[in-house]
């Protein structure tokens, strides 16, 4: 079962998407999709502040593992 809410994910790609509606199947894909592109995010930011010898992820933790991640 999926951790991210189905409703935000599609929500977001009918915004982005040029009001596009999605298919059960892509949603299921794209909400697999987020949720992957999250963990990475996650470990790396994770990793980020354990470099700074820190228990807690912050913002500038976040902002160097969006470019490390892409």
């Amino acid at each position: 079962m999926a951790d991210l809410p189905g409703a935000a994910v599609k929500r977001l790609i009918q915004q982005h998407g040029g009001g596009l509606r999605i298919s059960g199947s892509a949603m299921g894909l794209a909400v697999q999709a987020a949720e992957e592109y999250i963990g990475r995010l996650a470990r790396e930011a994770g990793a980020v502040a354990e470099r700074e010898r820190r228990k807690t992820i912050m913002d500038a933790d976040i902002q160097r593992a969006r470019e490390s991640v892409g």
